[in-house]
């Protein structure tokens, strides 16, 4: 697999991150309000928060968040350490990464573990052989849309290596979308959403990854083991309310509202597009079991040991926190909610 950046210059970006979040922090840290949750990806994956947000379902469980977009996962992981966000809408990638780095940090709930996105490609390739030496567009190198890539190929049987395919970064999904149609990349793993748009503009789907038998989890909320925000009684609120938006998530009579919702986030033009996203929303989670999957954790760990080896190391026991869900099961709480799942 070859990246368009270098060692040096994906260096390079680090530190700028690093100082972006710096000058973040200056006006931002220790403000009052709402938890900041730090986000990167801008698509479906984003549904949970926006739902529960919008609908007061985190405030219900006596929590109050607000998101921020910050365009990579280098710079949310930044803006996280520094103090700047309280938590981060992480892909376990960015996650798994910072742990060897050195940051103490704890993942414990998800909010998507399925992948409904397809192989979306440029006109001209009619094969999954003609995808060698083709150029995949990406959010960011080891985050969210990296991930989703990776995990489709690995559950294809394409090895990035001896496909010699090349990995850029162009941006977030929509950008993505964009630079498929016009040609500026081969190739990118979108969400059904935004591969109908491609499609409808004249690309075409290799695969549909949402098909393929794998285990995974998209993304996860994680803070710092270390923070002075978030505590045990906070990370439960945050589960609760988690939860509670799946629900409406995957409540029928919701669904014109949650498609109402994701088409303003996402800044979608048509009703068709709102109503889409939708679908890859209540497709993504199709319940309600947010606790972390080990085995989903050692695949993003060996995937992600193919750009940076260190991860091998990672001690996944030290940043995923299970004992907030398995005290949810305990006191009978997602018991109660599984009730409430549609039939």
């Amino acid at each position: 697999m070859r990246t368009a950046s270098n060692a040096g210059i994906l260096h390079r970006r680090v530190l700028a991150g690093v100082l972006i979040g710096l000058i973040f922090v200056q006006s931002t840290a220790f403000a009052a309000g709402p938890l900041l949750i730090a986000y990167g990806g801008f698509n479906e994956t984003m549904a949970p928060l926006w739902i529960g947000i919008e609908r007061g379902l985190f405030h219900k469980h006596g929590v109050d968040i607000a998101v921020l977009q910050t365009r990579s996962g280098q710079i949310m992981m930044t803006t996280l350490a520094t103090g700047a966000a309280a938590l981060v809408w992480a892909a376990p990638s960015s996650a798994v990464s910072s742990s060897v780095a050195g940051m103490k940090l704890g993942c414990f709930a998800a909010g998507n573990s399925k992948l409904p996105r397809e192989l979306i490609v440029r006109k001209g390739i009619e094969s999954l052989e003609d995808l060698r030496g083709k150029t995949f567009g990406v959010q960011s190198i080891g985050g969210g849309a990296w991930l989703s890539t990776m995990v489709a190929l690995d559950a294809l049987g394409l090895d990035p290596d001896k496909y010699k395919l090349n990995v850029r970064v162009i941006g977030d999904t929509g950008t993505q979308t964009q630079a498929i149609v016009s040609g500026n990349i081969d190739a990118a793993v979108l969400p059904y959403s935004y591969g109908d748009i491609a499609k409808r503009a004249g690309a075409r789907s290799l695969a549909d990854a949402g098909a393929l038998k794998l285990v995974y989890q998209a993304t996860v909320m994680c803070s710092l083991k270390d923070s002075p925000t978030v505590n045990t009684e906070t990370m439960t609120a945050l589960v609760k309310g988690l939860i509670e938006s799946l629900l409406y998530i995957l409540e029928p009579g919701n669904k014109r509202d949650v498609a109402a919702i994701l088409k303003r986030n996402l800044r979608l033009s048509k009703d068709e597009d709102g109503e889409a996203a939708a679908r890859v929303a209540q497709l993504q989670m199709p319940n309600i079991e947010v606790g972390l999957n080990l085995d989903a954790w050692k695949t993003v760990r060996r995937l992600v040991a193919r750009i940076n080896p260190k991860v091998q190391e990672a001690d996944l026991d030290q940043v995923m926190i299970t004992s907030i869900t398995q005290n949810l099961e305990t006191s009978g709480f997602m018991a109660e909610m599984r009730k409430r799942l549609p039939r």
